[in-house]
């Protein structure tokens, strides 16, 4: 059963809490992200992506980077920026964008979890994008930024997080650049700590939504400390890992689309004569016209040459399989290997990945720019994700992308 727990938290004070808070670390170029600090040196993408204090002289992944990260973050709490609770607490964050809210509880995850599949996956990580935040994790002595995690809804949970939503002001409360609300609250008393852990202890899975490479990082810290400390008894701190609940009924994945740079030796009119003979093409825009987006399971939409049309999967290419069932799948089997000769889409450099939060403008100017094809797709469903991780399966790169962002700096665990 699931051990997810809470902790002694570190985080900015009231009046501070809207000018730390960052995005993730991993949305940025490092030029994007000088640019971020330069503007808001308070911004913690100075201690999530250090390199930011230093010119082009310093590598990204120079030690002094990860000296800096941690030499940063002790000054910013020595300072008072960050206060440390007293008692172990859980936390609430509740994000809102576009009018739609979804609320998490802000703990801590076990390695051993994740280790033994309570905690499942559904993508593979690449050891050279750990290697970063391994190194900074155990430079900081402190887990920055939390993973996405996701169960399945449970009553008793929702009716204690409307409670204390409903009865207690927030800790945060606050309006992003990006237009997405924040609002955190304190679980300290000793009957909601103890329900929310019970509760949690009786769940034989959780999800990982987003954040692979960040949860893969801290468990091979947490595995490393381990091995420094071979009389650890498991409790602790570097036993587990700071993450984000979210109960699945609340979450929205938005469409990841892809972009390709070139037809593969054919004209657009070839093209577009291959991919009806293997999807059908339900409707055609005017070049001058809106873009076309798909609007059910096993439909894409295309724009190639300024034009949008609106294509369906034909039967015999759907599959109850839970990765081959997937559109991206089906999308990959049917078009992108056999016509455009990508057979690894992981590796492949003729094909990028778009997410949904864009639009599909943005598909329009990529390919007026430099690429000759985008397809958009719809969505993957969480029950779609999570039949993927239960069958200890993993889904095809950047099949989904989550919004709203978790931030970085409103919570953070010292292990």
């Amino acid at each position: 059963m699931a051990k997810v727990l809470p902790f002694n938290g570190i985080r900015p004070s009231r009046e501070s809490a809207a000018t730390i808070a960052a995005l993730p670390y991993d949305v940025y170029n490092r030029n994007e992200a000088e640019a971020v600090v330069a503007k808001n040196p308070d911004s913690f993408l100075a201690i999530d992506r250090a390199e930011t204090n230093f010119d082009s002289s310093v590598g990204t992944y120079d030690e002094v980077v990860y000296e800096k990260a941690h030499d940063l973050l002790w000054q910013w709490v020595d300072e008072g920026r960050f206060i440390r609770d007293d008692r172990k607490c859980y936390y609430l964050y509740e994000l809102t964008m576009n009018g739609r809210a979804q609320t998490g509880i802000v703990a801590c995850a076990s390695i051993d979890d994740y280790e033994n599949g309570i905690i499942k996956k559904h993508e593979n990580t690449r050891a050279e994008k750990e290697a970063d935040r391994i190194h900074h994790v155990d430079s900081c002595n402190a887990q920055t930024g939390p993973i996405f995690l996701a169960y399945k809804a449970r009553r008793e949970i929702d009716e204690i997080v409307d409670r204390i939503k409903t009865s207690t002001e927030p800790e945060y409360d606050f309006v992003s650049d990006d237009g997405i609300g924040h609002r955190v609250y304190v679980i300290d008393s000793d009957e909601d700590v103890s329900a929310l852990e019970n509760i949690f202890a009786t769940m034989d899975s959780i999800y990982i939504a987003d954040g692979h490479h960040r949860a893969a990082s801290a468990v091979k810290v947490g595995q490393k400390r381990r091995q420094e400390h071979p009389g650890f008894t498991g409790d602790e701190e570097f036993n587990y890992f700071l993450s984000v609940l979210f109960p699945d009924n609340q979450l929205m994945i938005m469409d990841y689309n892809r972009v390709v740079r070139d037809l593969n030796g054919l004209t657009p009119e070839e093209f577009v004569e291959a991919i009806s003979d293997k999807m059908d093409i339900i409707e055609i825009g005017s070049p001058e016209g809106e873009p076309i987006a798909p609007t059910k399971k096993g439909q894409v939409s295309m724009v190639i040459n300024g034009t949008w049309y609106l294509l369906e999967f034909r039967e015999q290419d759907k599959s109850s399989d839970p990765v081959e069932g997937l559109d991206v799948s089906i999308l990959q089997n049917v078009i992108l290997n056999p016509i455009l000769g990508i057979a690894d889409p992981k590796t492949d450099d003729r094909i990028d990945f778009v997410g949904g939060i864009r639009g599909l403008g943005e598909l329009e100017r990529i390919c007026e720019l430099d690429c000759k094809v985008a397809f958009a797709m719809y969505p993957t469903s969480i029950s779609e994700l999570f039949a993927v991780a239960d069958a200890g399966r993993l889904m095809p790169p950047k099949s989904t992308w989550f919004e709203p962002k978790l931030r970085s700096g409103l919570f953070i665990h010292e292990i």
